[in-house]
């Protein structure tokens, strides 16, 4: 069979996965063993019910400290015509769990009776007095635990497939039991390769790569419930990946071959596990997670073949591979119930497109606003694990559809508890690195900030929308030099809001490190050998860019470059530091960020757009004390190229 296999769906894809499996009689337990009830059977999946071998309590025991006695004897009791009981005969001390004597049908709390002497006085000897007297009749069974209250011998504890949780084990400890027996962990091997990687800790250059998705990918192999071990890395030599495949074979249950992101990894991959077995999958139509192969290959004693799957070398393809093929596998190993993230429909706060081809994954934060949860797209490259970390869920755009447009209902699947949503806030607009700040904070007052950055304008209209929570807005009117209010009078008509001071930011060029192409001022953007990076359409910083660049009679196609765009100042001081361009505006604490330089041109309003339906709601109460905090203030005044004595401050209320 060709190594060079074109893409299939992922159903198909899975199909064929499941088929070999089980040819080599692999899709089902691996294996299992007998553990000793501890805490190190914590997370374990369970090979065998657990029926419980005795009854919980195994006898009648006293719910409290007090006397057993025999509810009949107290019939008639009352506060005015006491009742004595002999100790011994009628009653008898106990502590709570003790069992009962065979007579006795119910316990009086200690401090419920009155200890006498055998003359009739009070007694200080609580425990053994000669007598009782007691004020109140009690029920049969009150105050006891009868045998079987909690597990009955014979009753099913646990099922089979259970993972096992920590007051489990103490249930079947209960239940008579030392020993269980569990499905074995699977054993993953993760080998990572390319010329190109270099392990964490190591000096690094330009075309290196800090190699850290076989962490990711082990941690993930781990929270399925398998056993992950990372290999070295291992260079892009055929004839060594081979042999370290070869040899991973003979001790693991799957091979996680981890390509490089060179030109032609994947095709290298594939043509080592077709050299020790077959490729049965090269390519599957996803995305992220193109280049997907799925293999079988020999051990080195050719005794059994071993699934091997090589997995992309992007780290968001890498992540997504695992959990969309791996973790199906593992749990049919390991005996369990296929585990389902919760759903939740939202709606869409941007329009995406995706290749019609491809079931497309799309990462997201979500945030309930009024009645309805929207989800704002993250960034989509395959290469951005940050969208992982950020990602409150994904949606699938399955394939033969071109995207979603902005409003439509989708289904997300969500990686945080719903509870999480319920207390986010969600802010879309103007990107601005002090929010991640904020964000902090707000975190400590058990609140949450998400930000999606689509430019001040988005940032209004998603508002008008009923999209988010707030907007962070610096949008200048050219004809007043008036910042904000303008806009949300003309993009905001008839809603109520308000305009809360944030920060005056200082924007510049961000450039490189000593200025190497001695760039002074916007007049410099139009020299030939100059290449600027500019910021979206809508965004804040595009509307000053334009403002003044026709204040200064600079005509923008004479700038090479301006039609590139970038959603955030840090994108935009990235490709400063990439040198895929020569400069860009932007603010100062981006290029602080990556160790650039810095022109200051401009300074700026940045404020926060609120509607009155959340400006005094309980849910923005974490942000509105973080606003007046005076840790967070000082936190934020050490950021280079601001000056936030705005912070909180009212500005405006806005009606029409």
């Amino acid at each position: 069979m060709s190594v060079y296999l074109q893409d299939i769906p992922v159903e198909e894809a899975v199909k064929l996965l499941q088929q070999k499996l089980t040819e080599q009689d692999l899709w089902g337990v691996l294996g299992i063993e007998t553990i000793p009830v501890d805490e190190n059977a914590l997370g374990r999946v369970l090979a065998e019910p657990i029926w419980a071998a005795i009854s919980s309590p195994h006898y009648h025991s006293a719910a409290m400290d007090g006397f057993a006695v025999h509810s009949s004897k107290t019939e008639g009791a009352t506060l005015t015509q006491p009742l004595e009981l002999a100790v011994g005969e009628g009653a008898v001390y106990v502590d709570t769990g003790d069992p009962l004597p065979d007579w006795a049908d119910a316990v009086i709390p200690i401090e419920q009776v009155e200890p006498l002497t055998p003359d009739g006085k009070l007694s200080q000897e609580i425990r053994h007095p000669s007598s009782i007297r007691i004020r109140s009749a009690i029920v049969p069974w009150q105050n006891i635990r009868p045998m079987g209250e909690d597990i009955v011998a014979t009753q099913l504890v646990l099922p089979s497939g259970h993972i096992l949780r920590a007051f489990d084990l103490g249930a079947i400890a209960a239940s008579g039991w030392s020993e269980i027996k569990v499905t074995r962990k699977p054993r993953v091997a993760i080998i990572p390769t390319g010329d190109e990687l270099v392990s964490i800790g190591s000096p690094i250059k330009p075309g290196d790569i800090i190699e850290y998705n076989s962490i990711v990918l082990a941690a993930q192999i781990r929270s399925y419930g398998g056993e992950a071990r990372r290999y070295p890395i291992v260079k892009d030599n055929f004839t060594e990946i081979q042999q370290v495949v070869k040899a991973a074979a003979g001790m693991h249950d799957l091979i996680l071959l981890n390509a490089g992101s060179s030109a032609g990894a994947e095709d290298f991959s594939a043509a080592v596990i077709q050299s020790l077995g077959e490729v049965f999958v090269h390519g599957i139509a996803v995305r992220p997670g193109h280049p997907v192969i799925m293999g079988m290959v020999k051990d080195n004693g050719n005794t059994k073949k071993v699934p091997i799957i090589g997995v992309p070398g992007y780290p968001v393809s890498a992540a997504l591979t695992n959990e969309i093929f791996i973790k199906p596998i593992l749990e049919r190993w390991l005996g369990m119930h296929p585990a389902e993230n919760p759903q939740i429909e939202a709606v869409m706060t941007k329009k995406i497109t995706s290749p019609a081809g491809d079931d497309d994954y799309i990462r997201v934060v979500v945030g309930k606003v009024g009645e309805r949860v929207c989800a704002a797209p993250l960034s989509r490259g395959a290469g951005v694990i940050t969208s992982l970390t950020q990602a409150d869920g994904l949606i699938v755009v399955p394939r033969g559809t071109q995207g979603v447009e902005a409003g439509e209902k989708v289904k997300v699947n969500l990686l945080r508890p719903v509870s999480q949503i319920d207390r986010t806030i969600l802010a879309i607009g103007s990107h601005d690195v002090s929010l991640d700040v904020l964000a902090q904070y707000v975190a400590k007052r058990n609140g949450r900030l998400v930000s999606a950055n689509v430019g001040s304008l988005g940032g209004l209209i998603a508002l008008k929308r009923g999209e988010a929570h707030l907007a962070g807005s610096h949008l200048l009117e050219p004809e007043t030099g008036i910042y904000n209010i303008p806009y949300i009078k003309q993009y905001l008509s008839g809603m109520e809001v308000y305009l809360i001071g944030f920060a005056l930011r200082t924007q510049g060029l961000i450039v490189l490190p000593g200025n190497p192409d001695n760039i002074n001022s916007l007049e410099d953007l139009v020299r030939p050998d100059i290449t600027f990076i500019n910021r979206q359409s809508g965004a804040g910083t595009r509307v000053l860019l334009d403002y003044e660049l026709k204040k200064g009679g600079i005509d923008p196609r004479s700038i090479k470059g301006y039609d590139r765009q970038e959603f955030t100042h840090l994108a935009v001081a990235a490709a400063v530091a990439s040198k895929r361009a020569s400069c860009g505006l932007g603010i100062a604490a981006a290029a602080q960020a990556l160790g650039l330089d810095f022109i200051p041109l401009f300074q700026e309003e940045y404020d926060l757009v609120i509607p009155a339906v959340y400006y005094e709601s309980p849910l923005l109460k974490p942000l509105m004390e973080t606003l007046v905090d005076e840790e967070f203030r000082k936190q934020v005044q050490q950021l280079p190229g601001y000056d936030f004595s705005p912070i909180g401050k009212f500005l405006a209320h806005i009606t029409s």
